[in-house]
């Protein structure tokens, strides 16, 4: 009986854990979703468009776009309304990452591989097998490492810094750049083969001010968010300064704009 008692008790554990999985899912699904990609102009329809056909298909897709854009928002509803949901969504920004440690932190490294390397890691094409692999900034790559990245698109192998054993990934490969990639590639700075690779589908993101008449509908959406956040009374924007929103140029576009928002939000 006791033992009967134990199997029931772990079979409820293990029902309560797959409810609150499929919770959890849904949030990210409502989170990352494609209803968070805010815009009624005719650009953002075209945006929503790309990602709806390219989502389902397991292709590589370049996201150009200006900072503050979205397109890590964008890439994240790539992923969660993909095959590949269920997966990770590991993302990277070579911006970020020191020029000399980019390569360790995308193929992993082993133990000894440098100096500083004490342990071995896991990179992140290893971290995101199964899922998505969004790399941001990739117009910032040095040419060396544009190749190896190149070898391992086409392989789908990836060699750890200092290791000789190569290790199968199945990973779909977002990338992400504000530069002008086509420019690059006529300068000889970024490799023309790569640019291919990755090119199969191509998704521009406007910036915000070739698209005002979206200005009012993000507004209306970010202090939303904000007021339900927030434990003050509820704020609006007046039609003065709607006025001054609308005529500014925001040339940290869709995120300067919230950052203002929410900066207005606390001085009001």
């Amino acid at each position: 009986t006791d033992e009967l008692v134990l199997l029931i008790r772990r079979a409820i554990d293990t029902l309560k854990k797959d409810k609150e999985i499929d919770s959890l899912r849904r949030q990210l699904d409502q989170k990352f979703g494609l209803d968070q990609i805010i815009g009624h102009s005719q650009q953002m329809k075209d945006v929503f468009s790309k990602i709806q056909k390219a989502a389902p298909v397991d292709a590589t897709v370049l996201i150009l776009g200006e900072t503050g854009t979205g397109k890590e928002l964008v890439a994240q509803a790539l992923h969660h309304n993909s095959l590949r949901k269920k997966g990770p969504f590991v993302a990277v920004n070579a911006a970020a990452v020191p020029a000399t440690l980019v390569e360790s932190e995308l193929f992993g490294h082993v133990r000894g591989a440098f100096t500083g390397a004490t342990d071995k890691r896991i990179g992140r094409f290893e971290q995101a097998d199964g899922g998505t692999l969004f790399i941001d900034e990739i117009g910032d790559f040095e040419l060396g490492l544009q190749a190896k990245l190149l070898r391992v698109l086409e392989t789908l192998t990836v060699t750890p810094v200092g290791g000789h054993e190569d290790r199968k990934v199945d990973v779909r490969v977002l990338a992400a750049t504000r530069q002008d990639i086509r420019k690059m590639v006529e300068a000889g700075t970024f490799r023309e083969d790569l640019y291919y690779r990755l090119n199969v589908v191509t998704i521009n993101l406007p910036p915000l001010r070739q698209r005002p008449d979206d200005i009012p509908v993000l507004i209306e959406h970010f202090l939303k968010e904000m007021n339900a956040k927030g434990n003050q009374t509820a704020k609006r924007v007046s039609p003065d300064v709607m006025r001054k929103l609308l005529a500014y140029r925001w040339p940290g576009n869709v995120r300067e704009l919230r950052h203002a928002l929410e900066r207005m939000m606390v001085l009001a």
